[in-house]
């Protein structure tokens, strides 16, 4: 009995645009050209009811998320740092390896820290390990993480270097081509890249690199392609939403995007290629854009709400520094601290959330191993408890009000990492192989799209998986 060869696309191309909030698809859609974002909503199917359903909204959560189809309650990757084994670590901090290509020492990273397979993993099992993965993009976390643990490599930016870099987990040298790049791009990869239009045009021009040098898409079996834009995210930080930087910075978006997706026309065909477009977070405006035109808005100093709760607990324990650390709206408790002085863990942390509550812009602090019996609405203890790793997470949470983000006041940049619309609801567009033109205003989930990838190819989806296939 003979069967038919199982159809794939010859390439999978995953484009995710760091801080990307939906409704900048049509923010600046007057100012976009006709072969980039426009391209995508015109040929592609755009799913505008795309949501993150844990806590907190960060990148290396986000980017995990999006190919694992899971939450860092399954995945680990609980923040862009968390606790692991007592000490605070990036979310692909290895220091078992060592960088490779940097022009001084440098911490090596790796994808060891995230739990879960993702996308390109299941490809590879699926080709007995033929398909080629790489990832690109200015952000380490951003590029390993996406990439998966067994990828051809992960390349990403070195800002003490001025080049592109990777890790011994990967190879013990550069390849040839990367070496060339860097030479190539000596000039512009020493400009301010994180937070100018340059960025954008470096991650794609490497990204156009590993097409040819890689020849991704011209094997008899499906390589995929991660890119992740990275200056979207750290300009914004910076300038805030809809700043003069950040307008210029979505301009040449849409222009190196429409440049690329005629790259893959041309190199893998139009019909050969499934690609698809998100975003790891969104982004709250920044307090002065907000409250310019009167609109409530709010910023919360997380430092300082640990040094005051810190404070207040040591009046009421006598002991110092009860909460040893805060990372993405999460705490830490002290737990030698408190075996030493023989106090009750539990009203510690209450009293830990009082504490923190006491301040205006924030609306709850949850112990998340109580949260069952805490009074909070059923979508937020939902998202908290997706978010929450026991081994890796802070043990209280805090949930700002709504429109509240954390920063000073002064600052003028814009940030994410809590429930709301403004960081949770994201972009997702797929365009190519065997997807129709149209959109769904129905609820889709970020977890949903590595099981869309999956179920499009034939293959497994990622081993936590919780998503559902969107087609």
């Amino acid at each position: 009995m003979s069967y038919a060869q199982v159809q794939r696309p010859k390439l999978v191309v995953g484009i995710v645009i760091d801080q990307m909030r939906w409704d900048y698809l049509y923010t600046y859609y007057d100012l976009w050209g006709e072969g980039g974002f426009k391209r995508l909503l015109s040929d592609g199917y755009s799913c505008n009811n795309t949501l993150i359903d844990y806590v907190p909204t960060v990148t290396a959560a986000g980017h995990a998320s999006i190919y694992t189809g899971t939450t860092p309650a399954f995945h680990g990757i609980a923040g862009n740092n968390f606790m692991l084994d007592g000490r605070n670590v990036t979310s692909v901090q290895d220091d078992t390896e060592q960088a490779v290509g940097a022009s001084r020492q440098a911490r090596g990273k790796s994808p060891r820290n995230l739990i879960a397979t993702t996308i390109s993993d299941q490809l590879q099992l699926a080709t007995n390990f033929k398909s080629r993965t790489v990832g690109v993009a200015l952000k380490d976390r951003a590029a390993i993480l996406p990439a998966g643990h067994h990828p051809t490599g992960a390349y990403w930016y070195d800002q003490a270097s001025q080049a592109f870099i990777t890790s011994t987990y990967y190879r013990n040298e550069l390849p040839q081509w990367v070496k060339h790049f860097n030479n190539q791009y000596h000039h512009e990869l020493a400009a301010d890249v994180g937070n100018t239009p340059i960025g954008t045009t470096l991650t794609f021009a490497l990204a156009e690199q590993v097409l040819i040098n890689e020849q991704l898409g011209q094997h008899d079996v499906t390589d995929m392609l991660a890119i992740s834009v990275s200056n979207t995210d750290m300009c914004a930080h910076y300038f805030g939403s809809h700043s003069p930087k950040v307008d210029s910075i979505y301009w040449q978006l849409d222009k190196e995007l429409a440049h690329f997706i005629d790259v893959l026309d041309q190199h893998i065909g139009r019909d050969n290629y499934l690609l698809f477009l998100t975003a790891d977070h969104g982004g709250t405006h920044s307090i002065q854009r907000m409250t310019s035109h009167q609109l409530p808005s709010g910023t919360w100093y997380n430092p300082d709400a640990r040094t005051v709760a810190n404070q207040q607990l040591k009046q009421e324990f006598g002991v110092d520094n009860l909460i040893k650390a805060e990372m993405q709206y999460t705490f830490y408790i002290n737990h030698h601290a408190i075996d030493s002085a023989g106090l009750d863990l539990h009203a510690v942390k209450q009293a830990a959330c009082r504490a923190l509550e006491q301040s205006g812009e924030i609306q709850w602090a949850v112990d998340v191993a109580n949260i069952a019996t805490t009074t909070l609405p059923a979508i937020l203890k939902e998202r908290i408890v997706l978010g929450y790793h026991p081994e890796r997470s802070g043990e209280i949470y805090v949930v700002p009000r709504i429109g509240v983000y954390a920063g000073k006041a002064e600052w003028e940049g814009s940030n994410h990492g809590t429930w709301s619309q403004s960081d949770s609801h994201i972009p997702l567009i797929f365009m190519g192989w065997h997807i129709p033109v149209g959109e769904t205003n129905q609820p889709t989930h970020m977890t949903d799209i590595a099981a869309t990838v999956c179920a499009l190819l034939h293959i497994q989806a990622p081993n936590a998986c919780i998503g559902i296939p969107i087609f």
